[in-house]
């Protein structure tokens, strides 16, 4: 049995990207909508990454997160949505088993990390709000960059377990992968192995992501709660609450996206892949226009481009 798992295993040379079970005249405009979802999603993660750089307001530790956010979700939003577009004109719809491990890892690389520095940006928030006059030595250049080289690392060794045991799976059920891209859950829907261990692992890596960035997070808005209900003057308190409100809205957009999808039955696998879709696509869109749009200082930095541009014509 094992030899014959084994070899089926290696015969898989590349899988089927089912995508969404839509008719071909629907095809069109599943592709003009990834198409601008995506041109949104460069337009404004490069344009916020490229304000931050160049704008020396902008060069604070809240703005050094923003601009990791901005490059994560770029980079994750690409590793799938050009394949997918590329799917919907394509007839085989196939995807090597290379391509399949590489998309899977870097997904799960960027994903991971954006938890991770979610609850960075969170933490970063409790210092700003709780200790003022603490920040700028607390928040240290060192310190920052120590904390995002640690949401990476994090990331890239969830990656790193989450790609290795789901391709340890044989794949002798099926080629065709009912997803619009290659992700754990749906893989592990065409494998003839025993999932008993590999669900307890990704559970474990899944609790170990999620529980303490979920806890940083609800525990440094506790205190930040905490802190600003004891601000006397209602104009303090809505500046300060005013500071966290971007923080919070990509947070319950990702988090949002994230358990609708995963607590979705597997009976309803065109659900799942809308909430896959949220967060793939529409989070990383969302998020340069919830800072940009709720942030006064990017508002400023983006209105100063504009006007250089309008003196330069």
């Amino acid at each position: 049995m094992g030899d014959k798992e084994t070899r089926n295993h290696s015969e898989v040379t590349d899988f089927i990207l089912v995508g969404f079970r839509v008719g071909p005249e629907l095809h069109i405009l599943l592709f003009l909508l990834f198409l601008v979802v995506y041109a949104m999603i460069l337009l404004g993660n490069v344009g916020m990454m490229t304000i931050i750089v160049t704008d020396s307001r902008l060069n604070t530790p809240m703005y050094f997160f923003l601009g990791n956010l901005s490059f994560i979700d770029l980079f994750y939003s690409s590793v799938i949505a050009p394949k997918a577009m590329i799917n919907f004109w394509s007839e085989s719809k196939s995807i090597s088993f290379a391509g399949c491990v590489t998309q899977l890892f870097l997904y799960a690389l960027f994903i991971a990390t954006e938890g991770f520095l979610l609850a960075a940006m969170a933490y970063d928030r409790f210092i700003a709000i709780c200790n003022p006059l603490l920040y700028s030595v607390q928040m240290s250049t060192l310190l920052c960059t120590q904390l995002v080289a640690g949401c990476y690392f994090c990331g890239c060794i969830s990656s790193v377990l989450q790609t290795s045991i789901t391709f340890t799976l044989s794949f002798c059920a099926s080629r065709a992968i009912d997803h619009f891209y290659c992700d754990s859950r749906p893989l592990q829907r065409i494998s003839c192995s025993d999932l008993f261990i590999y669900k307890v692992v990704t559970f474990s890596l899944s609790s170990i992501i999620i529980l303490p960035t979920i806890v940083v997070i609800i525990v440094s808005y506790m205190y930040i709660v905490s802190t600003v209900l004891k601000i006397r003057s209602t104009e303090g308190r809505k500046k300060a609450f005013s500071t966290c409100s971007s923080h919070l809205g990509v947070v319950s957009v990702l988090y949002g996206a994230v358990f609708s999808m995963y607590l979705t039955p597997d009976r309803f696998p065109e659900l799942s892949k809308v909430a896959s879709l949220c967060y793939t696509l529409v989070t990383p869109m969302l998020n340069p226009l919830i800072y940009s749009l709720r942030n006064k200082d990017v508002k400023e930095a983006v209105k100063t481009v504009l006007e250089k541009k309008n003196t330069i014509l």
